[in-house]
């Protein structure tokens, strides 16, 4: 799946240098917050909607370019094993900070249709271990998503 969206980055969009050593990680976030949407095997156009206004935010796209990276994450997540990865470089090259954010943001798709499936926390929870963060700033992470929606 890292392939495929890379591709998508380096052919339509000159957002990152290939050379930016943040290119990998900024392409598992996008990949772990389509794998977030996906876990409770429902479609909700809430999730989708602010899966792709964060995917926006992060990577400064226009909307037709989020719009085509979310299909290709999409249809590329279907085909995934696991988590492996995408957590690995994150949990090795993210700050503290950064993995917290990627816990807001996958809390953020998860609660978007105002009812988290235990599928979906559990998921979360899972991520959050495989990247180290700590339990303390998985529940903190949490609550402040609880108190944006």
């Amino acid at each position: 799946m890292l392939k495929a969206i890379k591709k998508f980055f380096e052919e339509k969009i000159n957002v990152v240098e290939p050379q930016d050593p943040e290119h990998p990680l900024r392409l598992a976030t996008a990949a772990l917050m389509v794998e977030m949407m996906l876990t409770d095997g429902k479609k909700h156009d809430s999730e989708e909607k602010i899966l792709k206004n964060k995917l926006q935010q992060i990577f400064s796209l226009s909307s037709i370019e989020t719009s085509d990276l979310f299909e290709l994450a999409h249809d590329e997540a279907k085909q995934a094993v696991g988590l492996h990865e995408f957590t690995s470089l994150i949990a090795k090259d993210f700050s503290q900070e950064q993995k917290i954010k990627v816990i807001e943001n996958l809390w953020a798709v998860a609660y978007a249709d105002n009812h988290l499936d235990p599928y979906e926390e559990l998921m979360v929870r899972k991520i959050s271990d495989l990247i180290y963060v700590s339990h303390a700033d998985f529940i903190n992470a949490k609550h402040r998503i609880i108190k944006e929606t």
